[in-house]
């Protein structure tokens, strides 16, 4: 999902991105907030939304932000939107967010301008929740923007809390033998941070699911299970396929891509700031 060519990042940026996601952390919800997750079966649960960035080989920044719909149970594509946009911010190890959450946000605003009752009652998100170094990764960032019920689904094990991917953690993988069976990732702190599941039987490697927003884990782990044909849940695997597949139709003749509506409020302040012979604080690149 995220592209990782290294690029020097001010300081001053880090800070600033420290103390935004330590003000949006205290908004975190993590527990089951809506009435379909009390419902015995989930039968007030009918879409199931997943997002996802694909990068255009090259690493110029240009990327597809994918938003799929899916309807539940039966997991049909309702909606899809595929959008070629300019990513500026540098990729960082805990701030994928301030990346990539700029235009899932922007997707979910346009879904719900242009076909609000397709809005999603819930999001799975490729990357982590809780589960992270200052327990507010990507799917806890957009779900508080977007105030929407959102699942962290990780591919791969964050090294946090003294979560570490050794020989202990490898057995406990190879204990997943069949579809839904779990484990819990449990830190150092004693913390019970996620939990690794096994997604179908044709794949050994586990998942990694953390809440996001407005959710619980034992919900979380539920759902993203039930959303598993294969391997990864079919909302984000279908965000995916879609973002390539438009990537590469794309190729022949390049769209113009957009910035997000931050990177435009930022380059109009700077721009501002500049005309009035004020230096402004770091952006987002």
């Amino acid at each position: 999902m995220a592209e990782t060519v290294p690029k020097a990042v001010p300081a001053a940026t880090l800070r600033r991105w420290e103390c935004e996601q330590d003000r949006l952390r205290a908004a975190v919800v993590p527990e089951d907030t809506e009435r379909w997750q009390r419902e015995p079966g989930w039968a007030g649960l009918q879409r199931v939304g997943g997002v996802d960035l694909s990068y255009v080989k090259g690493g110029d920044g240009s990327a597809c932000a994918s938003l799929v719909v899916l309807g539940y149970p039966g997991l049909e594509v309702l909606y899809e939107d595929c959008r070629m946009v300019a990513v500026s911010a540098p990729y960082v190890a805990g701030f994928l967010a301030f990346r990539e959450v700029p235009f899932m946000v922007e997707a979910v605003e346009r879904l719900q301008r242009e076909q609000p009752g397709l809005r999603p009652q819930v999001l799975l998100v490729d990357g982590n929740g809780l589960l992270h170094q200052r327990g507010f990764g990507v799917a806890c960032h957009l779900g508080v923007l977007t105030d929407l019920p959102c699942v962290g689904v990780a591919k791969n094990l964050l090294h946090v809390d003294g979560l570490v991917k050794d020989e202990l953690h490898k057995e406990q993988i190879r204990s997943l033998q069949k579809k839904g069976d779990t484990f819990p990732l449990t830190g150092t702190s004693g913390a019970v941070l996620g939990m690794a599941l096994r997604g179908c039987n044709n794949s050994s490697k586990p998942l990694y699911i953390s809440v996001g927003h407005r959710i619980c884990l034992e919900t979380a782990v539920r759902l993203v299970k039930s959303c598993c044909k294969y391997r990864i849940p079919e909302p984000i695997r279908q965000a995916d396929i879609r973002s390539r597949a438009y990537i590469q139709k794309q190729m022949c003749s390049p769209p113009a891509v957009v910035p997000s509506g931050l990177k435009r409020k930022e380059d109009a302040e700077l721009e501002g700031k500049s005309h009035s012979g004020r230096n402004g604080e770091d952006p987002l690149h």
